[in-house]
């Protein structure tokens, strides 16, 4: 091939972004060089950095300097405001690329099969968590009466969903929410959060860090119950063995023997306890019964029998996202994902799909922190690599790069560019320097096309 690689990476997040950077260090980036289109169907960039993680992580959203970098390369062009299928089909990026990587992530609620879940004031973490950090194709209000609410779950979402809730709405002020979230925010009646998880403090799925910014806030006093502290010969081997897992629990173990402090809101951090049911009363959440749990010497737990009644007036589920299915795609819909080997697509018999690769949570599930996408990334980039030296890629109908923005231009999309994110980050951090914040995000899809457009 004396041409250029033409690939398409659909998803703009971090999954997305390190598989260009994958393809840019390769061989093939020298010689005959690579032109790669990254699709968004947002009309921003950077995926769950801008839309999945809390707004009190700026070490987290700094990721995105480093993202910055990738796009910035003359061999890349973003195309945003582009959805898949809608706007270009499997057999469209056949046509206009010589492989195809998926990198959708995973952005809906995993279900949760609990008598009363779906009760007005039961909510998904990922739905919260979306209004929270002014995803444009939702909701601009959230109901936030309950004074005491339920999260389900004991990993990093479950955290940001607590802190979120109780957080003030002026401690969350300097950070980049929009207008219509701090407003929300400030009605927020909730004064104690509840957190369960149906294992013991060495099976939490917490990152240290993430768990130690708990205490951080002047307004949020964290109460861990001494019972809750227990382990067995598998918890002790599980923390012999992670560190990190050692390091949550002693975190846990400081704050169980400590006085509970007087800040006004409350976050308590229960173990053993496994949901058993959302009680409701005329539609809605009054309450959550759970089962009390032992362990069993493995790590595992088993129910005792033992029940108790919560008062909360709201539940959260925090137990996993969950994939959307993909077009002309196998899906597995018990794992959420794309069956695949490496990274390449598995068809229905077991044959790879040509051209058609995935990285990132759409290829692993929904596990791990952003950073492990790099290592999926590059196994996902090698294969293409490989089929491409094996000439197992097809090859592109029509690779010339004015050829997709002629088909986009034919269906009337909409489409964003690097340029036009430049100029849309630019207004949102003159929005912020106006009130001495960083940044201040543009909601509403219109006004994010208009600013990009310029």
């Amino acid at each position: 091939m004396s041409r250029p690689l033409r690939v398409a990476v659909v998803g703009a997040g971090p999954a997305g972004i390190y598989a260009v950077d994958a393809l840019l260090k390769s061989d093939a980036a020298r010689d005959p060089g690579v032109s790669i289109d990254l699709f968004e169907r947002l009309p921003a960039p950077f995926g769950l950095i801008r839309y999945g993680v809390a707004p009190d992580h700026p070490r987290i959203k700094g990721i995105v300097t480093a993202l910055h970098q990738v796009l910035d390369k003359p061999q890349v062009r973003l195309l945003g405001n582009v959805d898949y299928p809608n706007d270009l089909t499997l057999d469209d990026l056949h046509r206009f690329y010589d492989a195809t990587v998926f990198a959708t992530g995973a952005t809906a609620d995993r279900a949760l099969d609990l008598p009363g879940i779906d009760l007005a004031g039961s909510y998904g973490a990922a739905d919260f968590v979306s209004w929270y950090d002014g995803h444009p194709d939702v909701a601009r209000d959230w109901p936030l009466e309950a004074q005491r609410v339920a999260v389900l779950g004991v990993g990093n979402v479950a955290l940001d969903v607590a802190r979120i809730l109780a957080k003030t709405a002026d401690e969350l002020l300097p950070t980049e929410i929009p207008p219509n979230v701090h407003q929300g925010l400030r009605r927020n009646q909730a004064v104690e959060v509840h957190v369960f998880g149906r294992r013991g403090p060495a099976q939490a799925k917490f990152s240290p860090m993430e768990l130690r910014e708990l205490d951080h806030s002047p307004s949020i006093e964290v109460v861990v119950d001494p019972e809750d502290i227990d382990y067995d010969e598998g918890s002790i081997a599980e923390r012999r063995g992670n560190k990190q897992a050692d390091m949550v629990a002693n975190t846990l173990e400081r704050w169980a023997i400590r006085d509970v402090g007087d800040r006004p809101h409350r976050i308590h951090l229960h173990f053993f306890e496994s949901p058993t049911e959302v009680l409701g009363a005329d539609g809605a959440v009054v309450g959550l019964r759970t089962e009390r749990t032992e362990l069993d010497g493995t790590g595992n737990v088993r129910g005792t029998g033992s029940f108790t009644d919560w008062d909360v007036q709201a539940v959260y589920r925090a137990v996993g996202y969950y994939s959307d299915e993909l077009p002309k795609l196998p899906f597995d819909p018990v794992a959420g994902t794309v069956p695949n080997e490496a990274g390449r697509v598995l068809a229905a018999d077991g044959s790879h799909q040509a051209a058609t690769y995935v990285t990132g949570w759409i290829k692993r599930g929904p596990v791990g922190l952003i950073g492990h996408t790099k290592g999926d990334a590059n196994e996902t980039v090698a294969c293409l690599l490989a089929d491409r030296a094996a000439g197992r890629l097809p090859g592109a109908v029509e690779p010339d790069p004015a050829a997709v923005l002629a088909h986009l231009a034919e269906r009337g999309v909409r489409w964003t560019t690097w340029e036009g994110w430049q100029r849309l980050d630019a207004h949102e951090r003159a929005l912020g320097a106006a009130e001495g914040r960083e940044r201040v995000k543009v909601v509403p899809r219109e006004e994010m096309l208009r600013r990009s457009e310029g």
